[in-house]
Formats: C-alpha cells, structure tokens, sequence
C-alpha cells in the first residue's frame, strides 16, 4: 500500500481521530531525505502544471482544513512555492462578509473554483459550514446536517465538469498546538499570528475533533477523497502532500496541445 492509500480517508469507513497519530511518519523518518524528495517533486509539480495550463482542459482544487495552528500557511508556503503563479489561485475563507451572508453558503466557494489549466488552493473552505458553524451553533443542526449532502453534490459538479479535488486535514494534538501557539507569543515578529480569541476555540477542541470525524466520514468520496495528514512533524505534512499532489497530477497526465500545421516551415527573418 502507498502513502497515498495510507492516508486516504476510505468511503464508508466511520473516522476515529483518537486511532490516528499525528506524529506518525509511515516509516519515513529521514527529516533531510524528505526535504530532499520535496524539492525534486517540486520540479515535477511544476513541469505538470505548465502542461495542465497549456492543455486548458481540466483544473486541480486542493483543499487545506485543520484546527488553528495546524500548517495550512505553511503547506502553501513550502508545498506549492515551485508553481507558477499565473496558473495557481489561493483563497482564504474566513468569516463570510455581508454580501457572502445574502447568498447560499457555497455561493462564495463556487466563485473560487480554479478555471480550467488552473490548480487553486482552498485555506479553509466550504467545510466550514459543517465545523465552526456547527460548533458556534450559528445555524441549527438540522440546517447543518444537510450540508453534507449538499457538499457532496457540489464536489461532484466539480468532478463532472472536468475539476480534480483532494482534500487534506492536517491533524495535530493539543500539544503541538500549545507550541505553536506559544512560538507565535514568544517571537514578536509572529505576535501578529496569534489572537486571544485562539484560546476560547481551543477550548472546543473536543467539539471541532467531533465535527471533523463526521466531515471526514461523510464526505471522503470516490470522487473527492479526504486525506487525514499527520502534521506534528510539518517536514512529514510536506512530504506527504507534496507526494500525493504529483502523484494525482501524474494519474491526470495533462499533455500540452499539437501545435499548428505547418509550424516546421516557418522561417523567421
């Protein structure tokens, strides 16, 4: 079994994060050899999106979910640094605006969705709708748990309509984010980073584990896997993503189209 099967999120099969190790590395424990891996399928992720924008057919949407502190800026940073920026977009999903407000949950998502040659990058998502809005208790649960559904409609549009989806939960333990989160305090240049309110959503910690066991359950599908990450060591979180990315970018096999007849005749003076 490859990583990549390893941390797929199987359909059907109920989530339990108390059974999964955030320190684990699947016997990969080489810190140097992993940033070495990492930089070589960078060139390889870069050498598929040239051809994935000039084939201009499909698109990739990767999603990045995980409790405060888990490494969704750092994977950006580290995982996709290599891709060109004219075919990559990053969106951040925060809480949603006033006009955000006036549409339907996903109408904001949808707007976001990478054309097609494009690979764009959720921090945070639609699944936002099924974990804070669930946990603050913003809509009632029979408007949430629908959603689930509702999400997997949704992804499947994407799917048919020519748009490739991974889904990665980067999961940490409570320690871990106590470092982090005590890192950000300790060095002024990262003070910025943390905020008091961080501490009450730490204190759900046991609602938001609860409610990502149902995301992860209910909607890892054929069609839109989820990928539970551990992401203790963030040299392991960008191994494995960056891992899983090319290798889906691999199965794609975008090629670039045929160029014009009659190219090999022309001459330019």
């Amino acid at each position: 079994m490859n990583l990549r099967d390893k941390l797929m999120v199987q359909p059907g099969i109920q989530v339990d994060l108390q059974q999964v190790d955030p320190s684990e590395t699947h016997g990969f424990s080489s810190k140097k050899q992993a940033a070495k891996v990492v930089q070589e399928n960078l060139k390889d992720l870069f050498n598929l999106q040239y051809k994935l924008y000039a084939e201009d057919k499909r698109s990739l949407l990767i999603v990045l979910q995980g409790i405060d502190a888990a490494g969704k800026d750092g994977t950006i940073r580290h995982v996709m640094s290599g891709l060109n920026p004219q075919g990559c977009s990053v969106a951040s999903f925060k809480a949603p605006s006033k006009e955000e407000l006036d549409h339907d949950y996903l109408w904001r998502i949808h707007r976001h969705v990478p054309r097609r040659g494009n690979i764009g990058i959720f921090n945070r998502s639609h699944y936002e709708d099924v974990l804070v809005v669930r946990v603050h208790n913003i809509v009632p649960k029979a408007v949430w748990s629908k959603r689930y559904t509702q999400i997997n409609t949704f992804e499947q549009y994407l799917v048919d309509n020519g748009t490739r989806i991974l889904k990665f939960f980067l999961y940490i333990d409570r320690d871990e984010q106590k470092e982090r989160f005590q890192a950000r305090l300790d060095n002024p240049e990262k003070n910025w980073k943390f905020s008091k309110g961080d501490l009450a959503e730490r204190a759900l910690w046991p609602n938001y584990c609860e409610a990502f066991e149902d995301a992860l359950t209910q909607c890892s599908t054929e069609h839109a896997p989820w990928f539970i990450i551990p992401a203790n060591k963030k040299w392991f979180r960008n191994f494995a993503i960056s891992e899983i990315i090319l290798e889906t970018l691999q199965e794609m096999d975008p090629t670039t189209p045929p160029p014009e007849d009659g190219l090999d005749k022309i001459i330019i003076e």
